[in-house]
């Protein structure tokens, strides 16, 4: 967190919970000893219960509106995360049907299909790109070995990770799942590792370099027009000029790095966060008020409480006045800004 923000934050929440809790100390000590001192304190005090209920019932009317107002506006934006998450959720499926295809198809160089996935089963592409973290000895072993496949190799890894709903199981199923949802690990490492940013590489920026390495004629016909045929679905009008070449292929790759795992990413984070910490706030400070402004005057009326219950009570009550009055609109200007 920057200084500007700290500072900020300490200006619009700490500052005036502090001012405010001076102000309900000092008020109450000097009731306190007046009370002693004061005979007729009491009975003002009495008399004037039903007015700091008035104002107690405001200032909870007040906190009421604006929480309900606020979990309506956080219902709409998950309602629409929701429907976001579903959207990206079906690009990606879609996505990693058209990854099935072009992994089992012969434009890769002879062998480097069995090389990953029998003389290295397990690997995935996440250990390969963490391997200075040490922990995968297979990873390790990989990037020693001399590779004839000119690079394709990381590629090939790559498209298989895409494929993988699990970060840390590298063996492919033999049918490929498309779950409901994809699980928040797996969506992580995906951004982590700017999984699609591959497509781009090889199939853009150095397909001069590639082409002799991956021969994307070889697709077969009927295989091509499926791959159209999805990425129409994904995004027609993205996708509606384009025809089966290194430059779908590399236009499909940033699009899966620029939009569909940030949707999935973010949306998904929106659809599963906790309530936002403004509306937590304001529920500790209207369950806090309801407590000490509204039931324990009321209370103290009906019973007979000691006054002392009465003299807490002003006492919070006006320092709550003194405390929304100068951070509440600060606060919600605060908010609106991040």
């Amino acid at each position: 967190m920057s200084t500007k923000n700290t500072v900020s934050q300490f200006s619009v929440v700490v500052l005036p919970i502090l001012l405010a809790g001076f102000i309900c100390i000092a008020l109450s000590f000097y009731l306190w000893n007046k009370s002693h001192t004061d005979v007729l304190l009491v009975s003002n005090l009495l008399d004037l219960a039903p007015i700091f209920i008035g104002i107690s019932v405001l200032f909870i009317l007040t906190l009421m509106g604006y929480l309900y107002h606020s979990v309506l506006a956080l219902k709409k934006l998950k309602s629409t995360a929701v429907s976001v998450l579903l959207s990206a959720t079906q690009k990606m499926h879609n996505v990693r049907r058209i990854i099935e295809i072009l992994m089992s198809s012969k434009m890769w160089l002879p062998g480097l299909q069995e090389y990953i996935d029998e003389d290295f089963e397990g690997l995935t592409y996440f250990e390969v790109k963490d391997f200075y973290k040490g922990n995968s000895k297979i990873a390790i072993e990989f990037l020693q070995e001399n590779h004839n496949y000119s690079e394709t190799e990381n590629l090939y890894l790559e498209m298989k990770a895409m494929l993988l709903t699990n970060p840390k199981n590298g063996k492919l199923p033999k049918t490929i799942s498309y779950p409901r949802s994809y699980d928040g690990t797996i969506v992580e490492q995906w951004i982590q590792h700017k999984v699609g940013s591959g497509l781009w590489y090889f199939f853009g920026y150095k397909f001069a370099s590639f082409k002799e390495a991956l021969d994307i004629e070889s697709l077969l016909e009927r295989n091509q027009d499926k791959v159209m045929s999805l990425a129409m679905s994904i995004d027609p009008e993205v996708f509606e000029e384009n025809s089966f070449n290194e430059i779908f292929l590399s236009k499909l790759g940033e699009y899966i790095t620029k939009t569909i795992l940030p949707d999935l990413y973010k949306e998904r984070t929106i659809r599963t966060s906790v309530l936002p910490r403004r509306i937590q706030y304001f529920t500790a400070l209207l369950s806090t008020l309801i407590l000490v402004g509204l039931l324990a005057p009321l209370v103290t009326l009906l019973l007979g409480l000691p006054v002392l219950v009465l003299i807490i009570s002003y006492s919070f009550s006006c320092s709550l006045l003194f405390y929304l009055a100068i951070a509440f609109f600060q606060f919600l200007k605060s908010e609106v800004s991040e």
